[in-house]
Parts: structure tokens; C-alpha cells; sequence
């Protein structure tokens, strides 16, 4: 079931339009996209790195890159430690390069996802002192290791945290928050209380990013240098699925742009092996097809294979890694589809299929596939969702939820049955004793407060806008709004009784279907739709008149430009 409903923010269109030399139907968009002020609108079109956030207002930038400097100088050993992760490995890559640059004696270690589990352990912090490491700075991890940097402290060793993730912390009886913050040598986090960063949402990549143009600058290193980091800081952003908004916006902007030129020969193999050469590599193609290629290598075998093929100078070899990860990555597709068709006959043929909070159990499932199944699950019912699978020790589970239920809050409730649990009010991870599962699956749904109207998909029209509207400079203008992605979505255009007629069915899986529109105006377009082509005409055989959900694009054919609507969804 899907509800449409249109967005009804007020503005003075016409002002922004005149102000600005757009259209009003782009001015709306904007305001849609909550840019209210002229600085804000201003930005957003035309955001330049010089409007990046300055690193000097990170809490703490001062005092570790005053430690690491000092460091570099004494020629001590320094050791980077990342995480598994897309935004893991990006920031890791970010940090090394920068401190080479500053002619640091660094290296890198990264968990392993199965054996060590996410972020810095003892296990590594005990490989670290036997090398004899003098000091270990985290990206990405590290803020909330509160034991595990108390036993290098124990050790001797200088511990710098950079990350972004949430500050632990514990409610009290009388309802107070007290937040922990482990004993380290210096702490960048914009999330860190007393943090006078003006945009809190960044990655890990974006404040490893900032860490390593503070080094520049002191260092008197030329800033040049940080160009070639700004696509790879892009990619953890989109990767990390942080918001496209604000500098986010800008870096990824700055990065898309960049990408197709990279000096980096792993990055190069990867867009190659994706056939995406000279092609514009938008916002979409690392979210869906070079970012899982990285995030592969740390689900289903070690993340250090994304690393190296981000560090690799040789062009032979970087192809070698970089077909090995879009071969992990095709792995882990066909494993996805698995697992996913298993979790539904397990819902549809079990009493679980009533259960609004679905809990669903796939012990054959390797852990790592988790999360994705229970994304696609979630999409599938629009119902939170938590997939487990048989751990090494217990079971291991990741949630991913819709927006009216808080996952952490709800997990926090069920505390005494899991081992460890963390996360967001839309994504969770866990950890349980097995014979606990079902009392798990129970007590969510007891506590479960969803009703039926929480649980339908909301789709939000940006601008009901007749097919007529449309023209080639209108649709130029959408594309001053990219990137689009969370915090910045496609915008969605919609018209009322449409007619089609002329369909006809290609490609070699039948699945695109072209066809004209028409509507009650008697206004002709032509469009095509993407997915099940023949179950699409079975669709249209139902009635005449269709309501629908569109996007307008140009068709550049043999030189010929005309205008293309791609039918996104119709009612």
C-alpha cells in the first residue's frame, strides 16, 4: 500500500525565481528541501569548497594535530587504525596518505569483521604494542572504545580518536544524561559536547578530511595536495549515506566532479570494471555500484583489499583488485537474493507475517548480509525488521526500521535479553544468547505502539506539474539540484489522468517498456518505464486513466535532443 501526498510548504516562489534567475517550479524544490534564507539558497546552488566548514571549530583539531606533529618530528611510530566499512576504509586512506605527505613514520591495521568485530580492540592494540607503536589515531571508531583505550593508556601509548559517531551515554533515574568519552590523548568528534562545529553530520572520511587539511596547513604542506582526496571523502559521504546537505552537498558536488579525472589508479580500475568510463558518475553510482564493490571486500573477506586497491600505483594490479572486488561484490548480490527470498517464505508461511515489528531468523545466512536483507525486507512490508544469523558465539542480528519507530529507544527496552546492541533510531546491530530470539520477538511486539497508517509507504510529491510544463532548460535546471541522495532526494512530479497508448516492450530481459502519454488536455509525451515489462502492460490492461508519479530527462539521439518522461510509479 502506498499513500501519495503532496508537499505544501509556502514561499514566495515567484521572489526566489526572480531573485535567484530560476524556475518557480525549481524555487519550490528548494524550499521543499527546507532552504529558506538567500545565504542557504545561495549556497545550495552555488556552494564552492571555500564555503567548506573551517577545521579550526573541531573541538580538539588543535591539540592532536599539535601531538601528531610532534610525533612526526620524533620520528615515533604512528599507527592508523580504520574500520571495515566504506567510510571506514575512505578514512583510513585519507589519514595515510596525509600523514605520508607529512613525511610520518605511519602504517595501517583494520579489523576484521568477523574475528575482531567493529572498531579498535585489545587484539589490535596488543599487535600494535608488540610492533612497538608509540601512538594510535582511530578514524571512523574509537569513541566509544572507553576499555580498549584505557589498556593502551595502560601501555604507554599516545591514543588520538577521530569519529563521528554518537557519544555514549547512559540515562540516569531522575532522567539526566551522562555521556562517557574514553581517556585518549585528544578527541575530534563534532558530536563531543562543547563541539562549536556548525554541521555535526559528517562521516568519518570528512572529519579524517579535515584532520589531514589542518596538518597541511601547520605544516605548510600546499594545499593542492588535499585535491586528490576530495573523491574519495565524496564516496564515504554517499557511501556512509550521511545527508546531502550543507557541506556534505558541496564536497560530494566538488568530488562527482572530480571522479572521471582521478590520479588514483584503483579508483580508475573500479570505475572501469563498472563500465562507467566517461560516463558522469552521479550520486547514484556510488551509493549503488562502486561503493558496495568497496563494502564488499569488508563483508565477505578483509576490508585491507579495498585499502590496497585505493593504494595500489600500478595500473595491472589495480585491475587484478579491483575485478576481485566486483566479483566479491557480485557474491554478495546473488547471496543477498538468497537470503532475502528465504526471510520471505519464512514470514509469509509463519505466524511472523502478523507481527508488526518482524524478527526473522536465517541461521544459514553469513553475518555480514544482515543489514541489506533486513533493508530489503523493511521495503518489501514497510515494518522495522531485524534479520539474525548463528555467530561464532551466539546469534548476531542488524535491524533497519521505518520512520515512525525509534529503533535504539525500542532496543533499549529489551536490553536484558541482548548481549550487546547499538545504534540509530533507523538502524540497529546487535548480539543475543539463541534461546532468546523468540522472548525478543515477543517483547518488541508487545511494546509495539505502530498503527496501521504508520506502516504504509508515504510517497511526498514535490510538485503536482503537468507533462506539458516540462521543457529541455527547465530540465537543466533540475540538474543544479544534484546530487541527489538522503537529505536531498529526486524531486517527484506527478499529473493526474493519463492515457497511454503505443507500448511496446525491449531490451533482452523485457525490461523496458516505451510508450506515449496523453492527457485530458489531449497533450502528447513520450515515456518509458524501468522493471517487469510484460507485468506492466498486464497493468495498464486494467483501466483507461492513470494517475502518475514521473521524472522528466532529455534523450540525446544521433545528435537530436528530445524530452523523455520515465514513469516512476502510476495509480
Amino acid at each position: 500500500m502506498e499513500k501519495w501526498v503532496v508537499a505544501a510548504k509556502k514561499a514566495d516562489f515567484q521572489g526566489i525565481s526572480n531573485r535567484f534567475g530560476v524556475d518557480p517550479v525549481i524555487a519550490r524544490l528548494i524550499r521543499n528541501r527546507e532552504q529558506i534564507t538567500d545565504e542557504e539558497i545561495d549556497t545550495y546552488l552555488h556552494g564552492k569548497l571555500r564555503n567548506l566548514h573551517p577545521w579550526k571549530a573541531l573541538k580538539g583539531i588543535d591539540e592532536l594535530l599539535n601531538i601528531l606533529i610532534e610525533k612526526i618530528q620524533q620520528k615515533k611510530k604512528i599507527r592508523i587504525i580504520g574500520d571495515y566499512d566504506i567510510d571506514g576504509v575512505c578514512s583510513t586512506y585519507i589519514l595515510f596518505q596525509g600523514l605520508k605527505k607529512a613525511n610520518a613514520l605511519a602504517d595501517v591495521d583494520i579489523p576484521d569483521r568477523m574475528k575482531d568485530g567493529y572498531g579498535i580492540s585489545k587484539e589490535l592494540i596488543e599487535r600494535a604494542y608488540e610492533k612497538e607503536i608509540d601512538t594510535i589515531i582511530t578514524c571512523d571508531n574509537g569513541i566509544s572504545a572507553i576499555e580498549q583505550i584505557a589498556y593502551a593508556k595502560e601501555k604507554n601509548m599516545t591514543v588520538l580518536v577521530t569519529d563521528h559517531h554518537e557519544i555514549p551515554y547512559e540515562e540516569k533515574e531522575d532522567g539526566s544524561i551522562e555521556r562517557f568519552l574514553p581517556n585518549a590523548d585528544a578527541i575530534v568528534n563534532p558530536k563531543q559536547e562543547g563541539c562549536a562545529y556548525p554541521f555535526k553530520e559528517i562521516c568519518g572520511a570528512m572529519v579524517a578530511f579535515k584532520v589531514v587539511w589542518g596538518l597541511f596547513e601547520k605544516r605548510n604542506i600546499p594545499l593542492s595536495e588535499i585535491e586528490e582526496l576530495i573523491p574519495i571523502a565524496a564516496i564515504a559521504t554517499v557511501g556512509d549515506v550521511m545527508d546531502l546537505v550543507d557541506e556534505n552537498r558541496i564536497l560530494v558536488k566538488e568530488g562527482l566532479k572530480r571522479i572521471q579525472n582521478t590520479n588514483n589508479e584503483g579508483l580508475k580500475a573500479l570505475i572501469r570494471v563498472n563500465n562507467l568510463e566517461n560516463r558522469e558518475i552521479t550520486a547514484y553510482h556510488i551509493g549503488f555500484v562502486l561503493g558496495p564493490c568497496i563494502n564488499a571486500s569488508g563483508r565477505l573477506s578483509t576490508a585491507k583489499r579495498a585499502l590496497e586497491l585505493l593504494l595500489s600505483k600500478d595500473t595491472k594490479e589495480a585491475s587484478v583488485l579491483a575485478e576481485d572486488l566486483k566479483e566479491l561484490n557480485d557474491s554478495r548480490k546473488d547471496m543477498t537474493v538468497k537470503g532475502v527470498e528465504r526471510a520471505v517464505e519464512i514470514i509469509e508461511n509463519t505466524e511472523l507475517k502478523n507481527d508488526r515489528v518482524l524478527v526473522v531468523y536465517l541461521p544459514e545466512c553469513h553475518e555480514s548480509l544482515a543489514g541489506i536483507i533486513a533493508g530489503r525486507i523493511r521495503e518489501r512490508y514497510t515494518k522495522p525488521v531485524f534479520v539474525l544469523t548463528k555467530g561464532e558465539e551466539g546469534v548476531k542480528g542488524s535491524g533497519r526500521s521505518i520512520e515512525a519507530y525509534h529503533m535504539f529507544q525500542e532496543m533499549v527496552k529489551c536490553r536484558e535479553l541482548l548481549t550487546k546492541f547499538g545504534g540509530h533510531p533507523m538502524a540497529a546491530g546487535l548480539s543475543m544468547e539463541e534461546e532468546n530470539i523468540e522472548k525478543f520477538r515477543r517483547k518488541l511486539n508487545e511494546n509495539c505502539t505502530l498503527t496501521e497508517e504508520d506502516m504504509v509507504e508515504k510517497i511526498v510529491i514535490d510538485v503536482p506539474m503537468p507533462m506539458s510544463y516540462v521543457t529541455i532548460p527547465l530540465i537543466r535546471q533540475l540538474g543544479q539540484l544534484e546530487p541527489f541522495g538522503k537529505g536531498n532526494t529526486k524531486p517527484i512530479f506527478a499529473q493526474k489522468d493519463i492515457r497511454f497508448s503505443n507500448c511496446k516492450v525491449f531490451g533482452k530481459n523485457r525490461n523496458v517498456v516505451k510508450m506515449k502519454a496523453q492527457d485530458s488536455f489531449g497533450f502528447g509525451a513520450e515515456c518509458i518505464w524501468f522493471g517487469d515489462g510484460d507485468e506492466f502492460l498486464e497493468r495498464l490492461k486494467e483501466k483507461d486513466v492513470w494517475d502518475v508519479i514521473y521524472y522528466p530527462s532529455v534523450n540525446s539521439f544521433q545528435g537530436r535532443e528530445s524530452i523523455e518522461m520515465i514513469i516512476q510509479n502510476i495509480r
